[in-house]
């Protein structure tokens, strides 16, 4: 974050997001970054902080988890609306109650629908790359939405990697200084977040989409240059693990792609033919990507870490919803796994691909206590 030189940083403290902002505000006072630090009594004032700062001109931060984004929720819907470039990361967390401090997806599940573009880091290093990138595609004239980068908590935000951190001057090289499409400035007043009556409100969502739209074409464009730049591969959108031949496949967002992985491996050294589809990019989301991904497997495992309840995980529906009115297409089930912290092990996934050979399901619930 560092790197990207924000000029504005405001955060309030929440498990498991705490150290992040502690350790950019010891910078900031150690005067290591140019930035300035505000500080504030709530999460809702931390994004209104950020939305002022950039509504300014000022390339901003923020970061948060669980009841913290809940807190933010408004501003959330506030900043994507507003058009403001921003980059906020969110240590995943569940979301009470009953209290838990532990990881699942649940909260920026719960404003999925708020205009934000969403990645989720697989691990430590694409989490660093992420970010740098999540600035560049924020920015862009073409898009101009917020970008939420999406990191397990304590699995991602409190585990050790080596890890690559770049060179400023290459950062520099890939993310150039914010030029603002638009800014309060007295010498060109302007109105942000004005009164949109039925005839213009809808527009405004129109032009959501339409800019999300433009993302899934800008995000690999981004991938690339940061490949050449830093010489790495970033997923951007989607990535395959073992896809060329697989007919059962396992997709999924998030840390728990790791441990996928590790099961597929194992099926594979067993015979059967399974693949991984991580999503990288939850919004906008990847429909010709995933499709392409897909064509040639005949069983589809959807794992979420959250659930709409009432209703089905997130990434399940809108991955059984791509496939309508396509012809002949894969048997799809949905899987909830790891909420609250529940551990998410290679049997875990076993068992799931187990299933599959079964009658398909929309939403079943792994390793739930049976007492229960």
């Amino acid at each position: 974050v560092a790197l990207c030189k924000p000029g504005v940083i405001s955060a309030y403290p929440i498990t498991p997001q705490t150290h992040i902002v502690e350790e950019l505000a010891t910078m900031v006072s150690e005067g290591e970054l140019k930035s300035q630090f505000v500080n504030v009594e709530s999460e809702h004032s931390a994004a209104s902080v950020v939305l002022g700062a950039v509504a300014t001109g000022v390339r901003s931060y923020t970061a948060t988890s669980s009841q913290g984004l809940l807190l933010m929720a408004e501003v959330i819907f506030n900043i994507a609306g507003m058009r403001m470039p921003l980059v906020l990361t969110c240590a995943n967390r569940a979301v009470s109650a009953p209290i838990n401090i532990w990881n699942d997806q649940q909260d920026v599940m719960t404003v999925r629908d708020s205009g934000w573009i969403l990645q989720f880091a697989e691990d430590v290093q694409e989490a660093v790359d992420l970010h740098l990138m999540a600035y560049r595609i924020s920015e862009d004239h073409d898009i101009m939405l917020p970008v939420m980068v999406n990191m397990d908590g304590y699995i991602l935000t409190h585990g050790l990697e080596v890890v690559d951190i770049p060179e400023q001057s290459l950062v520099d090289k890939f993310l150039p200084p914010y030029k603002p499409l638009y800014k309060l400035d007295t010498k060109n007043p302007l109105t942000l977040g004005f009164l949109a009556e039925p005839a213009y409100y809808m527009e405004t969502r129109v032009s959501i989409q339409r800019s999300q739209n433009n993302a899934l074409k800008l995000i690999p464009e981004v991938a690339a240059d940061f490949r050449k730049i830093f010489g790495r591969d970033n997923a951007g959108l989607v990535q395959g693990y073992k896809l060329e031949d697989a007919r059962q496949v396992i997709v999924a967002m998030g840390s728990v792609i790791g441990t996928i992985k590790e099961a597929v491996d194992e099926l594979r050294k067993a015979g059967k033919k399974v693949g991984v589809l991580k999503i990288t990019t939850f919004r906008p989301f990847p429909v010709q990507e995933i499709l392409q991904a897909l064509k040639g497997a005949s069983e589809v495992a959807v794992v979420d870490k959250s659930i709409s309840l009432g209703g089905f995980g997130p990434l399940y529906t809108d991955l059984a919803a791509i496939f309508q009115g396509k012809g002949k297409q894969p048997k799809i089930s949905g899987f909830i796994v790891g909420l609250g912290g529940r551990d998410i092990k290679i049997s875990t996934i076993k068992e799931i691909v187990n299933k599959l050979s079964g009658k398909p399901t929309a939403c079943e619930f792994i390793e739930v206590r049976e007492e229960l």
